[in-house]
């Protein structure tokens, strides 16, 4: 009945979790979810507020335009300007889009024919090998490992498959690992880009859920990133916005304008009382973002004493709201999250479902209070102690 390209793919990781948290809290279990990063807190109140008027006003009521309004995409210059110091023409470098979901798996469609091939990380965020799949391109993997600060080797590509490559993904900081990248790694990218051929789609979503002082830099910034490739902002976890699905692509105009194309022929473009509190969530103070990272920060450093207690050491992320940790010995990955969900009531991530290279390692969300947390490690302290 389905077609093959459906047929061939995995159970989405993230369906199949709700899946199975669904099934011990009809058991009558105190489930506390640590798995999907999906933020307990809710959109701040003048973003709330400006799309309450927004969406009471008739002009915003009919199709909004493909490539975004432009007062939404001057926002976004103006905000990229502001946080990374990176300079966008709104009209030809910045595109609105419906969440940053929906660029990573429609941007393969512009630039892979069949067969060509686009390097994605492993582990990572599923969509990048689905979205390379639809468009009927060939992933190959670039393992994330610990011992290169989860970093890809670009030198360990083979040239043959280098011959292929029109594409490749990446995400810093980075989820699910929380790794961060240096400059001087962004650097290297845009002359192995340059050298091959290569657009980079940097998945910039968690740009600015940062703690201790560290400022995530924008690929964009190095020199000669905007000939080679574009970012992906969202505002999903940024602003407590993820049910809202907006968030805008910026850098090479050409990039850019094939990426528009496609969306042109799927989507109508995004509503644009969404759009207009997007503008208020991007120009406006930053002090919620700020207070929203010191509630997150608060949550990782009760979590990681906790796994510290029970032997687990984890270095503490300087950026995402994720914790990725090493399982307890005699564990896999998927054994250990279902030990935490069966018999501790804790929904966590195995991190093979985010790619082979995941395996061993299991990553937690911090999107519940410090009393859940607590409450988390208590439980998880029983079991493992």
């Amino acid at each position: 009945m389905y077609a093959d390209r459906i047929n061939a793919l995995p159970p989405y990781l993230f369906a199949t979790i709700d899946e199975a948290k669904a099934e011990m809290r009809s058991k009558g279990v105190d489930v506390i979810d640590l798995g999907v990063g999906d933020p307990d807190q809710p959109t701040p109140s003048h973003i709330v507020e400006s799309m309450c008027e927004a969406v009471r006003d008739p002009a915003t009521h009919s199709y909004p335009s493909y490539t975004g309004m432009i007062e939404f995409r001057e926002a976004a210059a103006q905000w990229c300007k502001d946080t990374k110091g990176i300079d966008i023409d709104p009209a030809s470098e910045a595109l609105t889009m419906i969440g940053s979901k929906e660029g990573v798996a429609h941007l393969p469609l512009a630039f892979l024919n069949p067969g060509d091939v686009a390097l994605v990380p492993d582990p990572a965020y599923p969509v990048y090998q689905i979205g390379t799949q639809f468009a009927g391109g060939v992933p190959h993997i670039m393992p994330l490992l610990e011992e290169n600060d989860f970093l890809p080797d670009l030198d360990g590509i083979p040239a043959d498959v280098l011959n292929k490559t029109k594409l490749m993904f990446l995400n810093y900081p980075n989820n699910p690992t929380s790794a961060t990248a240096p400059l001087k790694f962004f650097e290297e990218v845009v002359d192995f880009a340059r050298e091959n051929e290569i657009v980079v789609i940097h998945d910039n979503a968690y740009s600015d859920m940062v703690y201790d002082g560290y400022q995530s830099p924008s690929f964009l910034s190095v020199d000669g990133a905007m000939d080679v490739g574009i970012e992906l902002y969202s505002l999903s976890k940024t602003y407590n916005m993820t049910g809202w699905r907006i968030a805008f692509a910026v850098g090479n105009r050409d990039i850019i304008s094939g990426f528009g194309k496609v969306k042109s022929n799927i989507d109508s473009g995004a509503f644009d009382a969404v759009q207009r509190a997007g503008i208020t969530a991007l120009s406006s103070s930053q002090q919620c973002v700020t207070d929203m990272n010191k509630i997150y920060a608060d949550r990782r450093d009760v979590l990681l004493k906790g796994l510290s207690s029970m032997g687990i050491d984890v270095k503490p992320p300087k950026a995402t709201f994720y914790i990725w940790a090493p399982i307890p010995d005699n564990y896999d990955s998927i054994g250990f999250s279902r030990l935490l969900l069966e018999k501790a009531g804790i929904v966590a991530t195995p991190g093979v479902g985010f790619g082979d290279s995941g395996e061993g390692y299991i990553r937690f969300a911090l999107t519940q209070t410090v009393d859940r947390i607590n409450e988390a490690v208590g439980r998880m302290e029983e079991l493992i102690i």
